[in-house]
């Protein structure tokens, strides 16, 4: 390759680059102006769901069409093509996260806030971080399948891998059948105050792993699931009432009238 040559792969890369923030400056500017105006939110879903993969999809097809207008060997051509490939997957699958959690925000979570259980809302989270790694899972091996690699090995060695992990991961399960558990018997819900691990706090966060409260001092401390699983949970909200035991004493030199009047006292009281 000749320096002509290098210099027209990187105007071409350059060009791409350029034509793409020109198109999302378009989108912020006019576009979505536009679509604000309709009644529907669809629309306005997708704009902000693709402006910034596309751009990024843009100027990876320009770098990549400036890379093949150079000439490299046949086995360095195919990395080259693998490469993008993987990148370019990994675009779409940066496409399909941002439409879920678009999604999930304008529909599915305002539903959900209306409701008057707080189950919802702390299941919300955590089957939305599973669906997207789930998704993310997929499409590396779609990205590793589009590079040319073996699927079928890959998956045999994540299985015997994943069989590994889980016998070394014994208390990370333990700590994820812990939020069942606080799923299924509701020892306690988001906003109230337990004893818990030899904590006192309001619970601030129930996460697939742990639950984090806020103790009385204001620290903020994250206890494993399986604590209340194993351990006694105290529901301090839960009491109806508290019962304060005082003792009240009395003094020798006191007549059988001031007691009178000392015990009409706590009758109005």
């Amino acid at each position: 390759n000749s320096i002509q040559d290098w210099l027209i792969a990187l105007g071409i890369a350059l060009a791409a680059i350029v034509v793409a923030r020109t198109v999302y400056w378009a989108i912020e500017k006019y576009v979505k102006k536009i679509t604000e105006k309709t009644k529907t939110k669809i629309d306005d879903i997708l704009i902000n769901t693709i402006e910034k993969p596309m751009v990024a999809a843009a100027g990876l097809a320009g770098v990549w069409f400036g890379v093949n207008y150079l000439s490299f060997s046949e086995s360095v051509d195919h990395w080259i093509n693998s490469f993008f490939a993987v990148l370019i997957t990994l675009v779409g699958a940066w496409v399909v996260t941002r439409l879920f959690d678009s999604l999930v925000d304008e529909y599915l979570a305002p539903i959900l806030a209306d409701t008057e259980t707080d189950l919802d809302d702390v299941l919300l989270p955590i089957i939305r971080r599973g669906v997207k790694i789930i998704i993310w899972v997929m499409s590396v091996i779609m990205a590793l399948d589009n590079a040319g690699y073996d699927i079928t090995t890959v998956l045999a060695g994540l299985g015997v891998g994943g069989l590994a992990l889980a016998l070394a991961a014994q208390d990370s399960a333990k700590n994820i059948f812990g939020v069942f558990t606080i799923f299924t018997d509701t020892p306690f819900k988001l906003g109230e105050r337990i004893k818990a691990g030899g904590y006192d706090g309001t619970v601030m966060e129930i996460g697939l792993r742990s639950t984090k409260i806020k103790t009385l001092e204001g620290r903020t401390v994250i206890i494993p699931n399986a604590e209340f699983s194993d351990g006694a949970v105290e529901n301090v909200s839960s009491e109806p009432a508290r019962k304060v035991v005082m003792n009240l004493g009395l003094t020798y030199d006191m007549n059988d009238k001031q007691i009178e009047k000392a015990m009409q006292t706590l009758r109005d009281i």
